[in-house]
């Protein structure tokens, strides 16, 4: 078996890589030092490229059910007309990221797809565990249901949408929302989704090409679960993976890189769901691994999965 990257997605890497070697990445638990070293990264990637100024952002404020304030940022394409939205959580392993570093990627899709979009400033482990960061994101959904008139958004026509964590708490408030029998989803668009605790141990043949490794999993996981992660009674509402019965989520689009960790997590999720009579579009991108295209965005292929979640996205 050999696995190689995308030549294109190799190339644009390079000084990433030659920029890393010899550095000692932090040991299981440093939560602070994969703030600053990945963070800085989703910052670079966010601002490499122009924010579309045809888009417009309005910051509203929402109050917890245990009173705290999060942060919700609704982006508009001026001149859309009224429609659909999507909830978008971002990405950082449960751990990092906010939304404000994700605000030019949450506008160029905005403005490629026309769809509105309100951001969720969910609150991050470890200072807050589960369940508080999937709660902060059903409280998100919530208040756009309950704001749809007021934004122009139709209430049956609302999807969920994010990457990597953001991903699997797109997936969890999916499956909150059917158990609660709380608001109608329309589509969970699951980009490289972190879904499954268990997902711990280091395959050999696509070490060499992680961006994101077992060991920032562990990280991630141990935040939010503390001693349970990885165990026997974790909930589906935290890692979506453990869900016992798929029927009757919402229809799904799913993608993963062949040089991801959550690769087989993510296969395994819409196999599942596609089995359960829920529809799945699902997208293995060989050679690649998580979250290539913020850093290797010229690609051909960051183009075409880029042009996938603008379709997703134009769908609802």
């Amino acid at each position: 078996m050999s696995f190689t990257l995308d030549p294109q997605v190799a190339e644009a890497l390079a000084p990433i890589v030659a920029a890393m070697a010899g550095s000692t990445p932090p040991p299981v638990g440093d939560v602070a030092a994969r703030r600053v070293a990945v963070e800085g990264l989703i910052g670079h990637a966010d601002t490499a490229r122009p924010t579309p100024d045809d888009v417009k952002t309005t910051d509203h404020h929402l109050t917890t059910a245990d009173g705290a304030t999060i942060l919700l940022r609704w982006y508009t394409k001026l001149g859309a007309e009224p429609g659909p939205a999507a909830v978008f959580f971002h990405g950082g392993g449960m751990i990092l990221g906010n939304v404000g570093l994700f605000d030019g990627t949450v506008s160029r899709y905005v403005s490629a797809s026309g769809t509105p979009i309100l951001s969720v400033d969910y609150r991050r482990a470890p200072e807050h565990p589960h369940p508080t960061p999937v709660e902060d994101a059903y409280a998100g959904l919530v208040w756009l249901h309950e704001h749809a008139a007021e934004l122009g958004v139709d209430p049956a026509r609302i999807g969920v949408f994010g990457d990597s964590a953001g991903g699997g708490l797109a997936a969890a408030v999916s499956i909150l929302a059917r158990d609660r029998n709380g608001p109608a989803i329309a589509k969970q668009i699951l980009v490289m989704p972190m879904l499954d605790d268990r997902t711990l141990t280091p395959d050999p043949e696509i070490a060499p090409f992680v961006l994101w490794s077992w060991d920032d999993n562990a990280t991630g996981w141990q935040a939010l679960l503390g001693e349970a992660a990885g165990g026997p009674d974790t909930p589906a509402y935290a890692a979506p993976a453990r869900v016992a019965d798929p029927s009757g989520l919402p229809p799904a689009y799913i993608e993963v890189g062949q040089l991801d960790i959550f690769r087989d997590e993510d296969l395994t999720y819409a196999l599942r769901l596609g089995q359960a009579g829920v529809p799945v579009e699902f997208h293995l991108h060989p050679g690649v691994p998580h979250e290539f295209d913020g850093l290797a965005f010229t690609t051909d292929i960051a183009r075409r999965v880029i042009a996938d979640r603008v379709r997703a996205l134009a769908s609802l």
